[in-house]
């Protein structure tokens, strides 16, 4: 266990682990130095005296190997124990968007197996791994807005965050497609790319909020951003189970607004049906102009030094307790 926590680690300074040999060697010549040390004394006590010091001396040898104990920890602490996550570097063209998930309580319609919100994170998780280049970030409404992660070209990070989606994310019941249009707009608008889109994956059904989207959409037209909008629903009847007995209902979706959404900012609208639909989305996007994008690589550590000089501290302070106290020798 301990072998694999040390193939697993990275330090920052390793040359310094070697100073872990010399603790044997001290152990060794700590020994050899009693054993002089005995055979030079010559003990008399009797039998009463080393019944009544034994549990003295069975403590004895406590300090010294708290002592060794911590100065192992403190060359541990000080070779910078880490933990590390490389990012690797690639040249390439890509495109700045946004993925904006509506997440209200009508997504959780069951016209899509399991629920419409299932089928909008499915169509977004296929659509970000056909990507390859383009900087990607989510936001998700319902009566409010909240930026999940800005353009980033980290996919691991953006698919694990839409996978966690649910309906319940946002406390605030509604709809407001304009709010959650202004937000992507907003990610977007300082992008210095050549083409920059958001797609919009919602059943289409608007219930207010502070921005209309009227307004989100005249927004996208002045920052040059085209928007694709996915419909997520139907207007099939469903079984309905009420209180008295069970009825029909026909299910809420609003198409004409997203095919409005698109027409005016140059996107596309497009009926989430099969993966035949998202093909097409994906030919539309990949025709857009790209721009240059440089990813830089880097290296993050996490540090772990912490544990082993506060390890360290505790075991001096123990070894100093024992020394002043139970084992303190008088004059």
């Amino acid at each position: 266990m301990i072998v694999n926590w040390f193939q697993q680690t990275d330090f920052a300074y390793p040359w310094l682990l070697v100073l872990l040999a010399t603790l044997p060697v001290l152990v060794l010549l700590h020994y050899r130095k009693q054993q002089v040390k005995s055979a030079s004394l010559a003990l008399s006590t009797t039998r009463e005296i080393k019944k009544s010091r034994s549990w003295k001396s069975a403590l004895m040898p406590v300090p010294f190997w708290l002592r060794i104990l911590a100065l192992g920890a403190l060359i541990i602490a000080m070779a910078r124990p880490r933990n590390s996550f490389t990012e690797t570097s690639t040249d390439g063209q890509g495109i700045d968007m946004v993925l904006c998930l509506d997440i209200s309580g009508s997504m959780t319609e069951r016209d899509f197996i399991p629920n419409r919100l299932e089928a909008a994170k499915n169509v977004a998780m296929d659509f970000v791994r056909s990507r390859e280049g383009d900087r990607i970030g989510v936001v998700i409404f319902s009566n409010i807005s909240f930026t999940l992660t800005p353009v980033t070209t980290d996919y691991n990070m953006v698919l694990q965050q839409i996978s966690q989606i649910n309906s319940g994310y946002l406390e605030e019941e509604g709809t407001a497609i304009g709010s959650g249009l202004a937000t992507s707009i907003d990610r977007l608008r300082y992008s210095k790319a050549k083409s920059k889109v958001i797609i919009l994956l919602t059943d289409g059904m608007d219930f207010g909020g502070k921005i209309s989207p009227d307004i989100a959409t005249s927004m996208a037209k002045t920052y040059g951003i085209k928007v694709y909008t996915i419909g997520i629903g139907s207007n099939k009847t469903v079984d309905d189970n009420d209180p008295l007995g069970q009825g029909t209902r026909q299910l809420d979706f609003n198409p004409e607004l997203l095919k409005n959404i698109a027409r005016q900012t140059g996107g596309q609208y497009f009926q989430a049906a099969d993966n035949k639909t998202l093909t097409k989305v994906y030919e539309s996007i990949g025709k857009l102009e790209k721009s240059d994008v440089k990813i830089t690589s880097f290296n993050r550590y996490e540090e772990k030094s912490l544990p082993f000089i506060m390890a360290a501290v505790f075991l001096m302070v123990i070894e100093l307790v024992l020394r002043l106290s139970v084992l303190r020798k008088f004059p």
